[in-house]
Order: C-alpha cells, then sequence, then structure tokens
C-alpha cells in the first residue's frame, strides 16, 4: 500500500463545500463479511497511522442514521476511494449500488480509485467468471422473480451497471494480492 502516494490521497480535513476539499480523505469500500476483521481492518488502521481521515461503514455512520444515505454521502464526500474486491464482493447488492456511487462520483472528478484484488483474480472479475458469474446468475434469478415487469426492467438495468462498474474497475491498476500470506 505505500506504493500509493499518500500525500496524493491527502486533502483538506476539514468539510468545506469546495470541489477540492473532502471531509474524508479516502472512503473504504469492502464486503464486511470477507474482510472487515482481518485485511481491511489492517488496511484501515495504515491509512488512519498515515493522517489520512477514513470513511468506513461502522465507525463513520452514527446510530440511527439512514445507512444508505450515509454511505453515498461518505461517497461523495470522499477525496478517493479504496475497493477492496474479495471473493463474496459480487453477492453483496450493498457493495455494488455502492460501486456504481463511487464510479459515478468519479467520472465527474476524476478523483483516486484504488482497486484491491483480495484473493480475486483481476482476470475473473473483468471477465465476469468464476465466483463473479455465480454472483450475477444469483441476482439475475432473484431480479427475474419479480412479477412487475417494469420493476423487473429497473432490476436487470440496474444489474447492467453493477456489470459495467465491476468492468471498469478489473481495467483500472490496482493491487491484485492473491495467494499473499497476510495479505
Amino acid at each position: 500500500l505505500r506504493a500509493v502516494t499518500f500525500s496524493a490521497m491527502h486533502t483538506s480535513k476539514s468539510c468545506a463545500s469546495s470541489s477540492q476539499n473532502y471531509c474524508y480523505d479516502v472512503f473504504l469500500s469492502f464486503r464486511g463479511e470477507d474482510t472487515r476483521k482481518t485485511f481491511t481492518d489492517h488496511l484501515y488502521k495504515a491509512l488512519r497511522d498515515e493522517g489520512l481521515t477514513v470513511f468506513r461503514d461502522h465507525e463513520e455512520i452514527e446510530r440511527g442514521e439512514e445507512i444508505e444515505s450515509e454511505i453515498e454521502k461518505g461517497i461523495r464526500q470522499s477525496g478517493s476511494w479504496i475497493v477492496v474486491l474479495s471473493k463474496d464482493y459480487a453477492f453483496s447488492s450493498w457493495c455494488l449500488d455502492e460501486l456504481v456511487m463511487i464510479f459515478e462520483c468519479r467520472d465527474k472528478s476524476k478523483r483516486l480509485l484504488l482497486p484491491v484484488f483480495y484473493h480475486v483474480d483481476p482476470s475473473d472479475v473483468r471477465k465476469q467468471s468464476g465466483l463473479i458469474s455465480e454472483a450475477f446468475c444469483m441476482h439475475e434469478e432473484r431480479f427475474m422473480k419479480e412479477r412487475d415487469d417494469a420493476k423487473r426492467k429497473i432490476l436487470m438495468d440496474k444489474l447492467k451497471r453493477w456489470r459495467s462498474a465491476l468492468s471498469q474497475l478489473a481495467n483500472l491498476g490496482g493491487m491484485p494480492l492473491q495467494n499473499i500470506a497476510n495479505g
């Protein structure tokens, strides 16, 4: 991770309205069940030790707040994003929705987006094979059960946006951490 220039990620600590000042230096997107107590905790600590402010879902969301809107706000108010793509990331509709939001923000502002392929082959993500394929089959099967044609169309469009976001992510220069002891 030290290969990432932390000063390039570092922005103002205050949450200003200027497009170049953000509330958070980094937004961490990850599948909690896969990496919260392992790799992501270590990454979070390393970023904090470098003096960066980091949005991580269970740390930054106040009790009683609406999770989805707080995550969306965290994404918008971050100067950069790190996506930890683990084996079950694509099985989570929350994670995939986050990824789409991240790309929407990135397309508007060209902020840094760093993918970390944690025990996932980037080519599986690019080709959407292996576990990624299984995840999309599961989502598609669930969406096809929707009886309302209009809702089913909306869900299938969402599936296309998820696929596109994963393909874009796989095409970015990232950090593949396959079969590496202690990540």
